[in-house]
């Protein structure tokens, strides 16, 4: 089934085993490209989750001194990302005076429809153990930073690993993955300006199904009973204009669920004009500067020193309020009738019942069998049922991988899509026809036309429902 949803949603488009011993090897590679001169690199290799050899960098200062503190950057969301997309990170917090290792991303196991925090926060854990190998760093004192995705996998590693000294999180989700994802995607179309039945009901919908066909990895990772594990001092960043994580909700549920456990070593700050990232945006979060919000990289340099020599403030949350236009809307499995199985087959329904229609038509001539006039009604019935579900999916699709952060959506009516406004258009001409199709299947009696129009009165009638559900029929 699985096979079959990702050829489908392939179509659509086109419109962990233990880990091994980490170890640090001689060089494998030059510095990361564009490392400043008052910094030096340490390229290193080690053996994530598999064995899979994973290469970075530790990055320091010259003249850093014997005992420093350590940190290994963890990525955002993304296959095989390079370790230069977090350079400017690495070059702030060891101009801080911490060796810290940035390293690429795995691209084996790991794509838009596969992927696992666990065999992540492996990778992770090796990273950790080959920094507190290098001369001068500290063993005691590495601990470990994550980034948006990676905020779900640096603190799966911390509770793992209780010799981690801290845990930073930057743009973190105390929210489930696809509950964060449908939040960040409808809050980027209701940004654009759309509304609606495709933001409130078709958006979501659309997730619900993809992850009950297997599509969307670990959709329902719940990172709260992760979070009341962690023993260690915890740092939480996040920029006012977060447009991927939702800023004002998270950061509450990340403290309660640290004080549930006791845990009150945890600093939360706010940074203005900043986005996902803490990177300055010059538009409320819609595009990343290179530059860091002023004050992140000093904020972590002086709250590593005081977290690893036992000084970590405690409960403190400072910033302004983080911007949040719209509230996340829990986004639970579907059930039976609505599940990924159930929908591919009324597609295939819809398939038969309206593109059978013409082609016994087509059959009917090629035969020069009977003649049977057909009616305007049917024919609506019979392209409108066509074109609705495959326009459908297809805007559906092009809307969801364009969304977040600033959503493109199309012309607009008001506050609905011009596109969706058509296709709406489209399902109520459909759902009209069948009505008078079904009148007229009453009063046939050729045995041959009264399947033909019984079958796609069938279609109309499963339409209906459906057409519903996705948001078709609805203002």
């Amino acid at each position: 089934m699985r096979k079959i949803l990702m050829a489908a949603l392939a179509v659509l488009f086109a419109v962990a085993t233990p880990a091994q011993a980490a170890f640090a090897t001689p060089a494998y590679a030059a510095a990361p490209p564009g490392l400043p001169g008052d910094l030096t690199s340490t390229e290193v290799s080690f053996r994530g989750d598999g064995g899979l050899e994973l290469r970075g960098s530790v990055i320091s200062l010259p003249d850093a001194p014997a005992g420093r503190p350590g940190v290994v950057l963890v990525h955002g969301a993304g296959t095989g990302t390079p370790r230069e997309k977090l350079l400017a990170e690495a070059v702030a917090f060891a101009r801080q005076g911490l060796s810290v290792l940035v390293y690429d991303k795995r691209s084996v196991g790991y794509s838009t429809f596969e992927r696992s925090y666990a065999q992540l926060a492996t990778d992770a854990l090796a990273a950790v153990e080959t920094l507190r190998r290098q001369p001068g760093v500290d063993p005691a004192k590495v601990g470990i930073w994550g980034l948006s995705e990676g905020g779900w996998v640096a603190p799966i590693a911390a509770t793992r690993s209780p010799d981690l000294a801290f845990v930073i999180l930057v743009g973190a989700n105390a929210l489930n993955p696809l509950r964060q994802q449908t939040w960040a995607v409808a809050a980027g179309l209701r940004k654009a300006g759309a509304g609606g039945s495709l933001v409130d009901r078709a958006e979501p919908n659309l997730y619900r199904v993809i992850a009950d066909g297997g599509l969307f990895p670990e959709p329902y990772h719940d990172p709260e009973p992760v979070i009341e594990r962690l023993r260690q001092p915890v740092l939480g960043i996040w920029g006012v204009h977060d447009l991927l994580t939702p800023p004002r909700e998270s950061p509450p549920l990340f403290a309660e669920a640290l004080e549930r456990s006791g845990n009150r070593r945890y600093t939360f700050r706010f940074f203005p004009g900043a986005d996902h990232a803490a990177h300055l945006t010059p538009d409320g979060g819609v595009t990343r500067l290179p530059e860091l919000a002023p004050g992140y990289a000093e904020l972590v340099g002086t709250w590593v020193r005081d977290a690893t020599s036992g000084r970590a403030p405690v409960a403190q949350v400072s910033g302004p309020d983080p911007q949040q236009a719209s509230d996340t809307v829990g986004v639970p499995p579907t059930a039976w009738w609505e599940s990924a199985g159930v929908q591919l087959l009324a597609l295939v329904l819809f398939l038969v019942a309206f593109g059978g229609y013409p082609v016994v038509a087509l059959v009917r001539r090629i035969r020069r069998g009977p003649a049977v006039a057909p009616t305007k009604a049917a024919r609506l019935v019979s392209a409108g049922g066509l074109v609705a579900p495959v326009g459908g999916f297809a805007y559906l699709f092009y809307v969801v991988m364009t969304g977040g952060k600033l959503a493109s959506p199309g012309p607009l009516v008001g506050d609905r899509p011009l596109l969706w406004l058509a296709l709406q258009a489209v399902a109520v001409v459909t759902v009209v026809a069948t009505v008078l199709t079904a009148a007229r299947w009453r009063r046939v009696t050729e045995r041959g036309e009264r399947v033909r129009l019984g079958v796609l009165v069938a279609g109309g009638v499963v339409f209906l429902p459906w057409a519903l559900y996705w948001g078709l029929l609805l203002p």
